[in-house]
């Protein structure tokens, strides 16, 4: 920010003027980018970041019920069985998004 100064004829002799505001700017602390082919722009001795892992979708047991159009009480009981997997979080349980449709496919039968 400039610095602001008083003109002359609003200045009183023996009282001062206002103080500046803001700090002078100074060329050698502003900072340039790095080009990417400079060595500091470089990693040195670091692994690469790992590739990102494939996202788990949770589900809560109302949802699955929903998806599978029966009762939430039919899926804590698949839930308590060991039928269809599940974590628990608090007091609630939430079922991988996976297991639901693993599940599913497990569980058609032929009837003929």
């Amino acid at each position: 920010m400039p610095q602001r100064t008083v003109p002359a004829a609003y200045a009183r002799p023996g009282v001062p003027g206002p103080r500046p505001v803001g700090r002078p700017i100074q060329a050698a602390t502003m900072a340039r980018p790095i080009p990417p082919q400079h060595p500091a722009a470089m990693p040195v001795g670091r692994p690469p970041v790992p590739a990102p892992r494939a996202a788990v979708t949770f589900l809560t047991v109302a949802e699955v019920a929903s998806m599978m159009r029966v009762s939430k009480m039919t899926v804590y009981r698949l839930v308590h069985a060991g039928e269809l997997a599940a974590v628990r979080v608090g007091r609630s349980f939430r079922v991988p998004e996976r297991a639901v449709q693993d599940y599913l496919r497990d569980a058609y039968t032929d009837i003929a």
